[in-house]
């Protein structure tokens, strides 16, 4: 019966589901796409044999209704990396490293590691690689002519996209859904046009640079009616809404868990080392409010503290001095009021200048001639 059937509309997919499902497709790990409804199945080879030998005979049975998803070669994962470090990567130190890490031994994780820890370079390399998966995905899916849109890029509501995948056999709908499958078989024609595959630059003056708030994208439910049994253990359903939550990692299954994997190496993510520095300057904070208050409590004349250059000394006493007499010179009354350190200097009696007496001879009166 189910071959029967006809979707009445191009197939809803979600496209960060795709994108995850072609990361991770290797020789252990095989996606398939059900080209009758478009939902995922994962070949988890942990499941019981029994189990695994069912779903090989329906996908064997039933070869013209699934299609295995593309496994990337080493040569194509490494082409997107050489991409990213040639078109996004300015800096010449960084390229260098980024280079010689693609050409050595598990390029693609190291790659990878190097990427988590420079977050300028996270977000370039987050939005490069799904315009390049966008691009290598509508081409595998124009390969099969499959008939097809992808739920990120509708502007439909939630309730709209569910009574679509509700009714995605029906011939008979309501007008409300007539419209919204007029809008999906518009919005598919958009995937086979030359500039899908080419997207061009938008021209024009650039918009001005405003602060990025990310809104998570309120997906719809999964609803499958056709689903045959040895295939519902299978089902490839995760819940990725952004190019963030994909790792680009076959060896990681999550994002999760690359991070805790970064976590246990020597070298700390950038924002590890911020929350650290923040919370060292938070103690720091705490320490200056306590001494605060202490001195409050203490008081600040019981506050021993060490005089160093930077400090200016505190005159905090004075000095009464009382004049005997009139007679007392400045100097002494000087000597009162400044601080004696030490044993006093002994005063050097000053030596008086020498007077000279010059003697002169004595003048003797003449005494007159007697006549």
């Amino acid at each position: 019966m189910a071959k029967t059937l006809q979707a009445k509309i191009p197939l809803i997919l979600r496209f960060h589901r795709l994108m995850d499902a072609f990361a991770k497709s290797d020789d252990e790990r095989d996606f398939y796409l059900d080209k009758l409804e478009g939902f995922l199945v994962y070949a988890d080879l942990d499941r019981d044999q029994e189990e695994l030998d069912l779903l090989g005979k329906e996908i064997k049975d039933n070869a013209s209704r699934y299609c295995l998803v593309h496994k990337m070669a080493f040569y194509e994962v490494k082409k997107f990396m050489e991409g990213f470090v040639a078109e996004k990567v300015y800096d010449i130190d960084t390229k260098e490293k980024l280079l010689d890490l693609i050409s050595g031994k598990e390029a693609r994780e190291n790659f990878l590691e190097y990427i988590y820890d420079n977050l300028t370079e996270l977000e370039k390399w987050q939005q490069y690689y799904q315009e390049r998966f966008r691009v290598r995905i509508i081409e595998w899916l124009r390969s099969f002519d499959i008939k097809f849109v992808f739920e990120e890029d509708l502007d439909l509501s939630k309730t709209i996209l569910e009574k679509l995948k509700n009714t995605l056999f029906d011939e008979k709908v309501a007008k409300d859904i007539a419209s919204a499958r007029e809008i999906i078989l518009n919005k598919s024609k958009t995937y086979y046009s030359s500039e899908a595959l080419n997207p061009r630059p938008k021209r024009g003056r650039p918009p001005k640079q405003i602060a990025k708030v990310e809104i998570e994208m309120q997906a719809s439910l999964d609803i499958y009616t056709q689903v045959p049994k040895a295939l519902r253990l299978f089902l490839y359903i995760p819940d990725i809404t952004s190019a963030s939550a994909v790792t680009f990692s076959a060896k990681f299954e999550t994002e999760e868990q690359l991070l805790a994997s970064l976590r246990g190496t020597p070298r700390m993510r950038v924002d590890e080392k911020l929350e650290a520095l923040s919370q060292r300057l938070e103690s720091l904070q705490q320490l200056q409010n306590r001494l605060s208050k202490s001195e409050l409590e203490v008081g600040i004349d019981k506050l021993k503290k060490p005089f160093t250059p930077f400090e200016q000394p505190k005159l905090a006493e004075m000095k009464k001095v009382e004049i005997a007499s009139k007679e007392i010179k400045i100097g002494e009354a000087i000597q009162e009021v400044l601080p004696q350190v030490g044993k006093k200097v002994a005063e050097k009696p000053q030596k008086r200048r020498a007077i000279r007496i010059k003697k002169v001879a004595q003048i003797k009166p003449t005494k007159k001639n007697k006549k």
